[in-house]
């Protein structure tokens, strides 16, 4: 599901995938608008399933931090405000999803964002974040 979701520099929130064409992709907002827009390719345009984050060991994908948040705010909005929360919350917040991200290379503009990103999903009914498997082809 994460594959479809993306998220374009420049312009706030999410969109999904509705098509591409020769040039550019066709992307509506995730939100109650549901506007369409295009996005052309000199738009900076990042997949929420290839974005992951740093820990003291590796790297975790978005998903699993997502599932993370879903489990510690059982399914509902996040209850901390990713506009409101001071910088300590944040890494409290982020320290009870992911106990050992690295604090050198997750900023709290990251903890803010997965916030946001987090409650629009949910609010939009999009929860889950787990990949699909892909079926297995006999040999």
């Amino acid at each position: 599901m994460l594959r479809t979701i993306l998220t374009v520099t420049g312009k706030p929130g999410l969109y999904k995938l509705v098509s591409n064409g020769r040039n550019m992709l066709i992307v509506e907002a995730i939100d109650a608008t549901k506007k369409r827009l295009p996005i052309h390719g000199i738009d900076k345009v990042v997949s929420l399933g290839d974005i992951a984050m740093y820990t003291d060991s590796e790297e975790v994908p978005l998903w699993q931090v997502l599932e993370n948040i879903k489990t510690k705010c059982e399914g509902s909005v996040c209850a901390i405000s990713h506009k409101q929360a001071t910088n300590e919350e944040l890494a409290d917040f982020c320290a009870e999803i992911l106990p050992n991200y690295d604090r050198d290379r997750v900023y709290m503009s990251h903890v803010r964002k997965l916030i946001q990103w987090y409650n629009i999903l949910v609010e939009n009914g999009l929860t889950d974040f787990a990949p699909e498997e892909q079926p297995q082809t006999e040999e």
